[in-house]
């Protein structure tokens, strides 16, 4: 308040000064008052993942960056089978719900996460009321009746699913879930026909992660080239982008999109973050949620902060990235975060609890990282 009773030079020569003694991240930053949705609007929607904490108890400070940074949104958890439907005949509506609504408020394009999945599936999904496994028929009529509730209720609204998430193994195979022992090869086909059904208006995604590995990527290029044989709907394959500082190379996750465009689909990054911290011996790279390895502080290296040095790396891999997806942006729709902020990542929780990551473009105070103005300065560049 004393500062507009300033005379206006006063004032001036006050502003300069402050500026000046700025860090670098702070020029840098009154250098560019675009968003990322702004500065990539021309070559492909910038998402995140909205969590359950978020949409029961919003914070404002992560409401008001998701709204000024996304324009598409996926719900972490609370479109998955256990959370939308814990119990037969049951279905809890009121986080998917928020969150649907907050993202049409917010102009944002929506994608249901997802239909079927190995995990996080109850186990009466597969069961009768003894306890034993029901048939293929059975089972069928439980997954057409889900679909049909859930992307029934937002037709119109939810303009995209994944559909199917995670059915490869490492080497291409099919995952030997109980989906896949009780229903068979048809699986995958079955969803898909049973969403298009239920919203015909909806694009359809198979999505997965460590789809940049070659036999992966030959499984994933299967299961589409399989669904466009039979006629149905696919729209993209999804890949997740579980990334790190270490691996993958990139050459391979390059080689899949123009192996994925080359079917005719959309190529989406769905669950893009980059950990900076060594996955524990024995752990499997990758996004397999059922690892859960005890905390080893020598796995635990940036609890104070991050250091210098691991920034100049997070950022570089950040660009090496972008650089990719922008050479590949006629192919690419989307890419999305899976989450806001690093306050909020599932990285601080796995594969090993009670770590801390720093896997995203904003820190835990929800300001931009420098890996976000190097993206937003490749694009400025283009």
């Amino acid at each position: 308040m004393k500062l507009a009773l300033f005379p206006t030079t006063t004032a001036l020569l006050l502003s300069c000064i402050l500026l000046s003694a700025c860090s670098n991240q702070s020029v840098e930053k009154s250098a560019s008052t675009a968003s990322l949705k702004d500065v990539y609007k021309d070559s492909f929607l910038i998402g995140t993942a909205i969590g359950n904490s978020q949409l029961m108890q919003p914070k404002a400070i992560t409401t008001k960056l998701i709204q000024q940074e996304f324009n598409a949104a996926t719900p972490e958890n609370d479109m998955k089978w256990e959370r939308i439907h814990p119990l037969p005949g049951v279905y809890d509506f009121a986080a998917p719900d928020k969150f649907v609504e907050f993202a049409q408020a917010n102009n944002i394009f929506i994608t249901g996460h997802t239909l079927l999945w190995h995990s996080q599936a109850p186990d009466w999904v597969f069961e009768d009321e003894q306890g034993n496994e029901i048939s293929r028929e059975a089972l069928l009529v439980r997954l057409k009746d889900h679909i049909d509730t859930v992307v029934g209720r937002y037709k119109g609204r939810v303009q995209s699913w994944d559909v199917v998430n995670e059915a490869l193994n490492e080497d291409g195979s099919m995952r030997q879930s109980k989906w896949y022992k009780i229903i068979g090869d048809d699986m995958l086909e079955k969803a898909f026909e049973y969403a298009h059904a239920a919203d015909p208006d909806a694009e359809l995604y198979y999505n997965d992660y460590n789809l940049y590995a070659p036999q992966k990527r030959a499984g994933a290029v299967r299961i589409v080239q399989q669904l466009k044989a039979k006629g149905l709907r696919i729209d993209g394959v999804g890949m997740q982008g579980h990334y790190s500082l270490f691996h993958p190379e990139y050459k391979e996750v390059e080689d899949s999109i123009i192996a994925y465009a080359a079917q005719g689909v959309k190529v989406m990054f769905t669950e893009v973050d980059i950990s900076v911290l060594v996955f524990p011996e024995g752990a499997e790279a990758g996004a397999d949620v059922n690892q859960n390895f005890a905390l080893q502080e020598k796995l635990n290296p940036y609890s104070q902060g991050l250091t210098p040095e691991a920034e100049a790396e997070l950022d570089k891999r950040y660009s090496d990235l972008f650089e990719i997806l922008l050479r590949h942006e006629k192919d690419i729709s989307r890419v999305t975060f899976w989450g806001t902020d690093d306050g909020m990542t599932w990285r601080n929780n796995w594969p090993m609890k009670g770590r801390s990551d720093y896997p995203l473009l904003f820190d835990r105070q929800s300001k931009a990282k420098s890996a976000y103005y190097k993206i937003m300065a490749l694009k400025h560049k283009s």
